[in-house]
């Protein structure tokens, strides 16, 4: 994390605690329209506007509905495509478009991603059914109205193991203590420091290969989100909005890609990964959850 005698991140050549240190008000130090011009051109971070704000809230609240209801879907003889079927047909139904089908290089050929058990994130939907013991991964993003929402949450089927369970219950600890620190003024580095601590202190790892990141005008924006301890001092400001997503292991931390889909990403050394999501909003009096899901707790 930044340090106040360190060079002020913004750079102009004073001290950070003479500049842009949060006691000072970061939001007061610079014109709203001059903040958001530095923060598109240094940080490519878009600061949202109202009208913005709202698109994402819609597109985020819809993204979040949607999820609750694959996850209630989500149990033992169901297979991944099955749910990937019905996340579509509550997209086509609500006017929105899934945003993973398609995307990237190669493009993602599903429009959920569904990461079972060993899979830390990007799992591929299929006719694998799921099983009493699983433990899966359902992420869903949406465009609505032009606007992006991405969320996830975990799934136990039935009755898992106690180190499957730890690490469902732990990522979900490490989003939720990283989202209660959040306010305006601080760095980007203290949500991987809160979520690195608890992970660790709980015997698990933090993945380091992938990241949270902006998200609401486009998929994926400014500025990335290590969910492990780093020196990012970017500092939060209102109209910002990004996803938080911890993907915690039981064993090491290392992902390895599949060589053949170019997708999926799993543990190396084959233990269970767990991982939870919301969109953020930073806010004047702290943040709001753009993706307000509620937590499945069996499936």
């Amino acid at each position: 994390m930044i340090s106040r005698n360190d060079p002020c991140w913004c750079g102009s050549g004073e001290k950070w605690k003479k500049c842009h240190y949060p006691d000072m008000g970061l939001a007061k130090a610079r014109p709203v329209v001059d903040l958001k011009n530095e923060y598109r051109s240094k940080y490519d971070i878009i600061i949202k506007d109202d009208k913005q704000i709202e698109g994402i809230r819609a597109s985020g609240h819809l993204a979040a509905k949607i999820l609750d209801s694959v996850c209630h879907m989500a149990k033992a003889g169901v297979t991944t495509q099955e749910l990937n079927d019905y996340a579509e047909k509550l997209h086509k139904e609500a006017g929105a478009i899934p945003a993973p089908f398609g995307y990237g290089n190669p493009p993602f050929p599903r429009s959920i991603c569904t990461s079972i058990n060993e899979v830390i994130c990007h799992g591929i939907p299929d006719e694998r059914v799921l099983v009493e013991g699983d433990i899966i991964n359902i992420d869903v993003t949406c465009i609505f109205n032009g606007y992006y929402g991405d969320c996830s949450q975990m799934v136990s089927i039935g009755k898992v193991s106690e180190e499957r369970q730890n690490v469902v219950d732990v990522s979900y600890e490490c989003l939720m203590r990283s989202i209660a620190i959040l306010k305006s003024g601080i760095p980007v580095s203290a949500i991987g420091d809160v979520i690195d601590a608890y992970a660790t202190s709980k015997g698990c790892s933090v993945v380091n290969q992938f990241v949270g990141h902006g998200v609401g005008v486009e998929f994926h924006e400014g500025p990335q989100i290590p969910h492990y301890r780093n020196k990012n001092g970017i500092l939060l400001v209102p109209g910002m909005t990004f996803t938080i997503e911890p993907m915690i292991n039981e064993g090491v931390r290392e992902a390895v890609i599949n060589s053949k889909d170019k997708w999926t990403a799993r543990t190396k050394d084959s233990k269970a990964s767990g991982q939870w999501e919301h969109t953020i909003l930073i806010t004047e009096s702290g943040y709001e959850i753009l993706t307000p899901w509620k937590r499945h707790l069996f499936g």
